[in-house]
């Protein structure tokens, strides 16, 4: 129950940043990350796991949505204020951070599939926020843009999995067995 509680809020959540964002009212997409990151919180045996993940990927979010912001690869609705990039997609990031020890957690055993996986889920949830809710775009051509999240997420992902994953319990555990 956990786990799809996890992994569909979290679908639950993006719909409302992308739908929020793309209609000028981030707040709402805001507050939807802020209420999924609690409530996430709140059931978590991984706290510390996750508040480190949680960091992480706020400051990746800043990274990969900033340069790509600065460098005009995309275009953000409602970018104001912008951090540099804008608040609702770095809460995002944050949001998606508290699913890498639970409805995603299957991924830390295996990072050429989260590198692939992000490599075109990531690209292809940015088409999906720009054509399905215009909550970004795409400059032409959109090649570059494509090519830099494929990238970004490439890494992001396998790194922020080893993050959440480097002292979850369960982990130093079956360490701590081996031994």
């Amino acid at each position: 129950m956990a786990f799809w509680a996890n992994l569909l809020g979290y679908q639950a959540t993006w719909f409302a940043v992308v739908w929020s964002a793309g209609r000028g009212t981030p707040w709402i997409g805001m507050l939807a990350c802020v209420a999924f990151i609690a409530l996430q919180w709140r059931a978590s045996r991984t706290r510390a796991a996750d508040g480190r993940v949680l960091l992480a990927a706020l400051a990746c979010g800043l990274v990969v949505d900033g340069v790509a912001a600065a460098s005009g690869l995309l275009a953000y609705a409602a970018p104001f204020p912008s951090l540099p990039a804008p608040p609702w997609i770095v809460l995002l990031w944050g949001a998606f951070a508290l699913t890498l020890n639970h409805s995603m957690a299957w991924f830390a055993q295996r990072p050429l599939v989260a590198s692939v996986f992000a490599a075109i889920g990531g690209p292809l949830a940015y088409l999906g926020a720009a054509r399905g809710f215009d909550a970004v775009a795409f400059p032409a051509p959109a090649w570059p843009a494509l090519a830099w999240l494929a990238a970004c997420w490439a890494v992001a992902l396998p790194l922020l999995l080893r993050i959440a994953s480097h002292h979850r319990p369960d982990r130093t555990t079956s360490m701590e067995a081996r031994a």
